[in-house]
């Protein structure tokens, strides 16, 4: 065992323990290092380091431009100068030869001009013979053209060198012409212009770093606070919701179509618990029935009537519930949307006038008389057969219980159009539904009848309003004075 083990026994503590340990003495260190390495992972931090990017190419082509702008009107007009100069000379030079010039630089060379102008005359060795400057400056060539030198300068009783550049002419007998300037001011504006630039741009690259991250940081908190909703919801809490801002920008148009989903979310998954509750609570019944009366034709002796009715009555309860089935699958279809891809160009006007044929029977036998009242030509995009199956329970509710003692029995089917909207609507002269319970009607399994005689399983205005929404359309009900009116509204095709 190692000294290191030795010392570690006493403590209690093996090496998971101490490692253990290790985190807990450093969480804020373990939670700032998670967090940078997610920051690094975002695309909200990719997104800043590009407008960084871009940023800093901005401006250092802005200051590169600056820089070399001023650079060159400096150099521009040291140039424009020195050929002044130069052009005046050479004019002197070929009116009065070579003492004029001389005369002319000697005059130029005294005193202090103050504008950094030198001049010098020498013969062909490189004697001076009249100027301000001392001697032939160290290094210079000795060709016609531009040359840069440095002189002495003095400045407050000492001597500085200073830089100055300048154009060197031979004339003829080889006696050179030398006519500069002094460039320290030049130079110091540049180097002045640089430090200011630089400080600049290391200003400007700050607040551009500053901004980035802001901008991500911003960004990255909004996507926050939808992955930090979607996680709620994932854990069972449907009644969260994104954030809204009211900026109008991406993210709140994203935040409401978000919410907008989670409600549609929510209602499906309260349409679901409701219907497992009414079915659970509607179909107990029927089925205790239908076990009864299978039980009763087993218990019947072979040779008696019994069994037989009780098997017709089984089957008929059977017919019975495989129908409230059926429309809980309709609904489902329409609800989902799954049947948009079978959507076809439909005359309204004709739907209605087959559904109308197919119920006049039945209308005959109950005693009503059946109308149909249509606009030809009123188009609109659906799915056929589930429009069919709702206009076919409208009928059905209306020859069951439009009917009166004391006035006619007669339901109208009427088809129109106005404007961009196709309208159905089924009246009868019933005794209607009261007002208030005209939203509730559209439930699952709601049925006004107390005694729940009538054949049905309150599950075709559902169905109804189901086949509507899926079709962009409305459903209301409205009172027909005695009666009720149910008024369908889809968007027409147009012509």
């Amino acid at each position: 065992m190692s000294g290191t083990d030795t010392l570690r026994q006493p403590l209690g503590l093996s090496g998971r323990d101490e490692a253990a340990a290790k985190a807990r003495r450093w969480p804020a260190g373990r939670e700032l290092w998670r967090g940078a390495r997610r920051l690094l992972k975002t695309h909200a931090l990719r997104l800043a380091v590009l407008y960084f990017a871009v940023f800093a190419a901005s401006v250092f082509g802005v200051l590169l431009f600056v820089y070399w702008t001023s650079a060159d009107f400096v150099e521009r007009q040291t140039e424009a100068t020195l050929d002044a100069e130069i052009t005046g000379l050479a004019e002197q030079y070929a009116q009065r030869g070579l003492s004029g010039l001389i005369q002319i630089v000697a005059a130029r060379s005294a005193g202090d001009r103050g504008d950094g102008m030198f001049y010098l005359v020498t013969t062909p060795s490189g004697t001076p013979i009249v100027g301000n400057i001392a001697g032939w400056p160290a290094g210079a060539k000795v060709k016609s053209g531009p040359v840069s030198f440095t002189v002495e300068v003095p400045v407050k009783g000492n001597v500085e060198i200073h830089p100055a550049r300048g154009m060197l002419i031979v004339i003829p007998d080889n006696y050179r012409l030398l006519v500069g300037r002094d460039i320290s001011d030049a130079a110091t504006f540049r180097h002045r212009i640089k430090t200011t630039l630089l400080w600049s741009g290391l200003v400007a690259l700050g607040a551009g770093l500053i901004g980035g991250s802001v901008m991500s940081r911003n960004l990255l908190r909004r996507v926050e606070q939808v992955n930090r909703t979607a996680e709620r919801v994932v854990a069972g809490n449907l009644s969260d919701r994104v954030p809204l801002r009211g900026t109008r920008d991406e993210f709140d148009q994203l935040a409401a179509n978000l919410n907008g989903m989670l409600d549609q979310i929510e209602r499906l998954m309260t349409a679901m618990r409701e219907v497992t509750d009414n079915v659970a609570h509607d179909l107990k019944t029927p089925l205790a029935r239908l076990r009864a009366r299978l039980e009763l034709a087993l218990l019947s002796p072979p040779n008696a009537a019994a069994p037989g009715e009780a098997i017709r009555a089984a089957i008929d309860e059977a017919d019975r519930l495989l129908a409230t089935f059926n429309a809980l699958l309709s609904i489902t279809e329409a609800e989902s949307g799954a049947s948009r891809n079978r959507a076809e160009p439909l005359d309204l006007g004709e739907l209605a006038r087959a559904a109308a044929e197919l119920y006049e029977p039945v209308a005959e036998e109950n005693g009503f008389a059946l109308y149909v009242r249509s606009t030809p030509g009123v188009m609109i995009r659906g799915d056929r057969h589930l429009l069919s199956q709702a206009v076919a329970n409208l009928l059905d509710n209306a020859l069951k219980y439009g009917g009166g003692s004391d006035r006619p029995s007669e339901v109208v089917l009427a088809v129109t159009q106005h404007d961009d909207r196709a309208t159905l609507e089924i009246s009868d002269r019933g005794p209607g539904i009261p007002a208030a319970d005209r939203d509730s009607v559209f439930d699952r399994f709601v049925r006004l009848e107390p005694s729940r005689s009538t054949p049905g399983n309150g599950l075709g205005l559902s169905l109804v309003r189901a086949v509507a929404r899926l079709h962009d359309g409305t459903v209301a009900l409205a009172d027909n004075g005695p009666g009720l009116t149910v008024h369908l509204e889809f968007p027409a095709l147009a012509g």
